[in-house]
C-alpha cells in the first residue's frame, strides 16, 4: 500500500456503466449522485464542457461528504459529450431528437469526449483531464434507428448511443479507449491517481484475485504439464 490509510472512492454519478467499469477492474466505489443540472453549463468546446461538468459533479458530492479520519476519501466526477459536425451532443431531448441525430450520424464518425475530475478530499488536492475517442457509426437503416430509439436507451446517454448495450452493434469501430465511450477511462483514472501519488492497485478491493493480501505470498499456479 502507498500510505497508511485505506482508500475510499466515491463515484459522483448514477451511471451503472461507470460503476460496472470500476467493478470489473476490481474497484468497488460508493455511489453518490451529484444532482448537478447539466443544462446550466454552456461552452462551444466539447472538451471544456465535459471537464467543467465533471468538476462540478465532483465538487457537489464533495460538499456532502464527511471524510472519516481512518480513510483517505477520493471523489471521481465524470461527464461525456459527443462532438459531431462541429456541434456538441449531450443526452437527446426526446425520441425525435435521438432519431434526428442517428439519421445524421449513421455511416459517419464523431469524437466522444469524457471529462474526469478526481478530488482527494483528505489531502485537498485535485487532478483532472479529458479523454477523447473517435467513434465510427454503422450505416444503420431507418427501421433500426426507430427500433433502437423506442427502447429508450439512447435517451439516457450522451450522443444517443452506447457500446456496452443495445447500441453496440451500431458502432463499427472506435479509435481509442472503449472506457471513454462508456464514460470512464480506466487508463486515465490510473494517471490521475498517479498525479496524486497513488497507485490504482490501492483501490483494488480485498479478495480480488490479482490483488493478494499484503504481506502474503501469491499462491503459485499449477503447471498443467507437470
Amino acid at each position: 500500500m502507498s500510505g497508511s490509510l485505506p482508500l475510499r472512492l466515491v463515484l459522483a454519478s448514477a451511471s451503472p456503466a461507470r460503476r460496472k467499469t470500476l467493478q470489473a477492474a476490481g474497484i468497488e466505489p460508493d455511489v453518490l449522485v451529484s444532482g448537478v443540472d447539466e443544462s446550466l453549463v454552456a461552452s462551444d468546446r466539447a472538451d471544456e464542457l465535459c471537464l467543467e461538468l465533471a468538476r462540478l459533479k465532483a465538487q457537489a458530492v464533495l460538499t456532502r461528504l464527511r471524510p472519516a479520519k481512518d480513510q483517505r476519501t477520493l471523489v471521481i466526477g465524470c461527464d461525456s459529450v459527443l462532438e459531431f459536425d462541429g456541434q456538441i451532443f449531450g443526452k437527446p431531448a426526446d425520441g425525435a431528437d435521438a432519431v434526428r441525430r442517428w439519421e445524421r450520424m449513421r455511416g459517419r464518425s464523431g469524437i466522444l469526449h469524457s471529462g474526469h475530475c478526481l478530488i482527494d478530499a483528505t489531502a485537498s488536492r485535485r487532478a483532472e483531464a479529458v479523454a477523447a475517442t473517435t467513434v465510427h457509426f454503422a450505416a444503420v437503416s431507418d427501421d433500426e434507428i426507430a427500433t433502437y430509439v423506442n427502447t429508450g436507451e439512447p435517451l439516457a446517454v450522451a450522443g444517443a448511443f452506447t457500446i456496452d448495450g443495445l447500441g453496440g452493434p451500431f458502432v463499427e469501430r472506435i479509435e481509442g479507449d472503449p472506457g471513454t465511450v462508456v464514460g470512464l477511462s480506466l487508463p486515465l483514472l490510473r494517471r490521475l491517481l498517479a498525479e496524486l501519488g497513488l497507485p490504482i492497485t490501492d483501490l483494488w478491493r480485498r479478495g480480488t484475485p490479482s490483488a493478494p493480501t499484503s504481506g502474503a505470498p501469491a499462491t503459485p499456479k499449477p503447471n498443467p504439464g507437470s
